[in-house]
């Protein structure tokens, strides 16, 4: 690979990183051609995008972001790296890496992970990955909260009203008698 080629693949890496607020890095060394082609499939399957990049490139692509990666390049890129993009959740990955382990042990391991530039680093992070929620989830949840005591609210005066025109009514009633 001469140094255009090299150049290319880093700038494309570089704008990924960017345009994408989750990815994953992964250790996926030691797997057989079969193993890695059924995380390919499932990866493909789930609109995660899965790339093995050398550890330099992936180096240099986060040099060129805004964010401090520096304990990536300290810690997680060594050995074997592959990249699992995904632009709309930062615990898909998480869950495709969870489901992947049960059928096949032992095959990847989670070396890190940047969710909203937010790193998580260790194959120990995986749970806590998965178990992440949306932005859509939580802006639901606080949506949700928001509304119950309106909800609430309106309840009380809806009820209290009722009872208003029921003594009126019978005041009303009593006096006509």
């Amino acid at each position: 690979m001469n140094k255009e080629q090299k150049g290319a693949i880093i700038g494309e890496l570089a704008e990924k990183f960017a345009n994408n607020p989750y990815f994953y890095i992964t250790d996926a060394s030691g797997m057989s051609v079969a193993t890695t082609n059924k995380l390919r499939r499932l990866c493909f399957d789930r609109g995660i995008e899965y790339k093995v990049v050398k550890n330099s490139l992936i180096e240099k692509a986060l040099d060129q972001l805004e964010a401090d990666y520096t304990p990536f390049t300290e810690s997680v890129l060594k050995g074997f790296s592959g990249i699992m993009f995904h632009p709309e959740s930062g615990k898909d990955a998480a869950k495709l890496i969870k489901d992947f382990l049960k059928e096949n042990e032992g095959s990847i391991k989670l070396k890190g992970a940047s969710i909203e530039s937010e790193l998580f680093i260790g194959h120990d992070q995986l749970d806590t990955l998965a178990k992440l929620k949306s932005k859509t989830e939580l802006i639901g949840e606080v949506i949700t909260l928001l509304q119950s005591p309106a909800k609430t609210v309106l309840g009380g005066l809806q009820s209290g009203g009722n009872k208003l025109a029921g003594i009126l009514k019978t005041l009303s009633e009593k006096e006509a008698a």
